[in-house]
């Protein structure tokens, strides 16, 4: 499929012109500008970018003429002309981001205002190796698309959160094995015919925050993914950090029970195997199998196999004392690991997220009783604990970030990106 030309570099290097490099990386600086900051006047965008009024004017203008800029009217007066304020149009162009979890994958389509413009996709499939995963994600991204009416031309890129050890460079999945030797990205760049770029689910959910969420205008703060399993995404510094093989955040397997149960990574008494909600869904199905009583069944008509660990959480809610038990369970394995992570890296704040996140105060208040204990009291003092307020868009705005970072981090590494 062709890309709407708008905004290329091939076709600016094709002239091999010094003045139309010049152009198109003024041209990149402020589509950026506008992307991080928002709404912009030309005194504003000139001061930013270093280049002369009468440039950036004529710049803005050219940005409208290719529908890439809209003018925003008349902004507020800070001593003489109100100066009119420039943003990115929403409808320029769009991203479609892909939340693949190890039993289902939700889709989405969403513009440059960081706008969720589509119904959510949801498949229903456990990751297995079988590569026909992609053709379904393919299949119900085209219905999204044909459903919203956008032009597929407008679609800049994909952004995919996968969970397990992901070589983001490469694009292949570590953790499974999926889809041969072939780099994960490959099979999607092959079906969507659109950059691609893939990157742990953890670290997607912590891009999500730290642009649009709790962890905005912070420097060291700890994101928890915890669904399935138990990730993390670390942004230290002011910046994501991926560790020296791009794997780090591997939060869920370190141990905590020296005899415990098989983990999916090959170890035993891993912190997922008694702390994600993999293993609080399992624990509940069993307990309603040999009898227990619970809200649970009536949630689930008398089926202890449709427990998962939304159903718990949402037991919970309605005061049910086993499902809270549980979580509190929970709460007080994960304050053991937290307290590490705290006593390590003397993080401003943590924050939950996942399906486990929407629990709240069930799992934060013993999480915080488990930290009394085992965390140094002056380091945790300093940290903040909370739920994500994004809750299950976190991966998605993540996965817009991604593709959006990855454009503007260098165009010329990615030349088939038509911004």
């Amino acid at each position: 499929m062709n890309v709407d030309p708008i905004f290329s570099r091939a076709d600016m290097m094709e002239e091999n012109s010094s003045i139309r490099l010049k152009k198109f990386l003024l041209k990149k600086r402020i589509v950026q500008l506008l992307y991080l900051e928002g709404n912009k006047s030309i005194p504003d965008i000139g001061r930013a970018t270093g280049m002369s009024i009468p440039t950036i004017t004529r710049t803005i203008n050219e940005l409208i003429d290719e529908g890439l800029v809209l003018d925003n009217g008349i902004g507020a007066s800070i001593g003489g002309r109100r100066p009119n304020l420039y943003l990115l149009n929403p409808e320029a162009r769009y991203v479609l981001g892909i939340d693949m979890g190890r039993f289902a994958t939700r889709i989405s389509i969403l513009n440059l205002n960081r706008q969720i413009i589509s119904s959510d996709g949801i498949i229903v499939s456990e990751l297995e190796n079988d590569e026909s995963i992609v053709e379904k994600i393919f299949q119900k991204a085209k219905e999204l698309i044909a459903n919203t009416g956008i032009d597929y031309r407008k679609l800049i890129g994909v952004g995919v959160a996968f969970p397990g050890l992901i070589d983001a460079k490469s694009g292949m999945s570590q953790t499974y094995k999926n889809f041969s030797d072939r780099p994960l990205s490959r099979f999607f760049e092959d079906k969507f015919d659109l950059p691609v770029f893939v990157e742990n689910d953890a670290r997607v959910m912590a891009l999500g925050e730290s642009y649009f969420g709790l962890a905005q205008g912070k420097e060291n703060v700890l994101c928890l993914n915890i669904g399935a399993g138990i990730g993390l995404g670390m942004i230290l510094n002011g910046k994501l950090y991926r560790g020296n093989s791009g794997f780090a955040g591997e939060f869920g397997h370190f141990e905590v029970e020296p005899e415990g149960k098989l983990c999916i990574c090959g170890k035993r008494g891993c912190l997922e195997t008694v702390a994600s909600g993999s293993a609080i869904a399992k624990r509940a199905q069993i307990d309603m199998a040999n009898g227990m009583i619970s809200i649970l069944g009536r949630l689930t008509d008398e089926n202890p196999e449709r427990i998962d660990a939304e159903t718990v959480v949402k037991a919970a809610q309605l005061e049910d004392q086993y499902a809270i038990g549980l979580l509190s369970e929970m709460g007080e394995q994960l304050g053991k690991g937290i307290a590490v992570l705290i006593n390590i890296f003397n993080p401003e704040m943590i924050i939950l997220g996942g399906k486990i996140g929407m629990a709240e105060n069930y799992i934060i208040d013993p999480l915080q009783l488990s930290l009394n204990k085992y965390a140094i009291s002056r380091i945790k003092r300093d940290c903040q604990i909370v739920t994500s307020k994004l809750r299950e868009k976190s991966a998605l705005l993540g996965a817009f970030a991604l593709v959006i970072d990855k454009i503007f981090e260098d165009l010329k590494e990615y030349p088939n990106n038509k911004f």
